[in-house]
């Protein structure tokens, strides 16, 4: 599929974007967006038609593709019965849509509070946990981000937290990094258990009595892909337990497919004795966004706090209906066609070993990171030393990819490798190629 060439509406599109869109985290001056005219599964091109295989997935979002058929055509026959219901009626998608989503987080939550995307999911399940534990405290990593509005842009710890420091009663940790470890350790297990003995002196110097909840990404993903080394997770649960904290973890990047598990924090729980999270947040990747729509999923006791007591939260937009048929055909889609398992399979046979011989490779590469299709390359300008490579040289990959028909996604010092949950084993291929010429070209 693709679309007959049209440069003027190229330049139309590139044109009014610049004399009209103010964009998000930049500098206006100097943007020079990038104009897409179309795109299909892992494939996007421009008004030039020319072809691009996405493995940014957008914002790591488009985890069944661009454009699939099934969701699309949901969300037109929505359309047709009902664009708008208020959130305080009933209506049957939003209820479908529900009930797939908690089939997919298991027997242990019954609720789901819907919002319009990973942000205001973030802010309501931080209400609700300092609303049922009375306090007020909430812990978040450093290396994590959390989403742009009021509470969870300061529970983010990285720069653009600074800016936005408003919100009151965010206190912010060091997480397991190995390759960058702040504990000096030598092993993924000295890692996990330094990283534990920190969190629980932050936990006893701030006043264990004074903390909500601790909020985590199931894998942290703009700060770099950061998978969890074995036992920190069910060691983060244990200390919530015994110092009656909740747990909330974050799934907007990392959940419905990206790590090769419906939620990532399922396939560590199975490894670490089926610990659960108390609260788990979602957005973008439920329906790859094809239509805006977040949410929080909660245990049943957390949910019945609020049976005889209001929940002072809610959006007009709460369980649209436009995006809860996307939500349904979605979900469906990726049970019938195996899409997790794709991404799982992919991860473990293709990137894994295709990112290690890229590495072998190529001295720039100092570290690769990633669980399914979800990966991070480390780029370094010594591997001895760590020091990461400049901005220049970021934007210089950017560029190299770009000329050879590959959307990436870069962040600091790291390129990272996010195609669509659908990506066949050819454009795996074909984009471990395209790497290997710009990393060539670069060095």
């Amino acid at each position: 599929m693709s679309t007959t060439p049209d440069p003027a509406n190229g330049k139309l599109a590139y044109d009014l974007d610049r004399a009209h869109v103010f964009h998000s985290w930049s500098a206006q001056a100097a943007l020079k967006p990038f104009v897409i005219a179309g795109a299909l599964g892992t494939d996007v091109w421009d008004y030039d038609d020319k072809h691009y295989l996405d493995f940014s997935s957008q914002l790591v979002n488009m985890n069944i593709g661009h454009q699939h058929p099934k969701v699309i055509a949901a969300i037109k026959a929505q359309a047709d019965v009902l664009t708008m219901v208020a959130p305080a009626h009933a209506n049957l998608t939003r209820g479908q849509a529900a009930s797939r989503i908690l089939d997919k987080a298991g027997p242990a939550y019954k609720k789901v509070f819907f919002t319009n995307g990973g942000a205001d999911a973030n802010e309501n399940a931080m209400r609700m946990a300092r609303l049922v534990t009375g306090r007020d405290k909430i812990l978040s990593h450093y290396r994590s981000y959390h989403g742009n509005t009021g509470a969870a842009v300061v529970a983010t710890g990285d720069w653009r937290r600074m800016p936005n420091e408003y919100s009151r009663g965010h206190v912010h940790f060091f997480g397991p990094f190995l390759y960058r470890s702040e504990f000096w350790a030598a092993s993924q297990e000295e890692e996990s258990a330094r990283a534990l003995r920190h969190l629980e002196h932050v936990i006893q110097a701030e006043g264990a009595s004074t903390i909500a909840a601790v909020i985590l990404e199931g894998v942290p993903g703009t700060a770099g892909v950061l998978v969890p080394p074995p036992g920190y997770l069910a060691g983060v649960r244990a200390l919530c337990d015994k110092y009656g904290m909740l747990l909330i973890f974050d799934e907007v990047m990392s959940g419905f497919g990206r790590t090769g598990e419906w939620f990532a924090w399922q396939g560590f729980s199975k490894a670490e004795g089926d610990w659960l999270p108390d609260l788990i947040t979602f957005a973008k990747g439920v329906n790859s966004g094809y239509v805006p729509a977040g949410g929080m999923i909660m245990t049943d006791s957390l949910a019945s706090a609020f049976d005889d007591e209001v929940f002072p939260g809610g959006l007009t937009y709460s369980g649209h209906p436009l995006a809860m048929a996307a939500i349904v055909a979605a979900l469906d889609a990726m049970t019938e066609e195996g899409i997790v398992d794709n991404a799982r399979t992919v991860g473990e046979t293709l990137l894994a070993p295709g990112l290690a011989e890229l590495a072998a490779k190529h001295p720039m590469i100092g570290d690769v990171r990633g669980l399914g299709v979800f990966w991070a390359l480390d780029l370094v300008i010594d591997r001895d030393t760590r020091e990461p490579v400049s901005g220049a040289v970021i934007n210089a990959l950017k560029g190299e990819l770009m000329e050879r028909g590959l959307l990436p996604f870069s962040a600091d010092n790291r390129i990272h490798v996010v195609p669509p949950c659908t990506v066949s084993a050819d454009e795996v291929s074909r984009a471990l190629a395209i790497y290997d010429e710009a990393f060539t070209a670069v060095e």
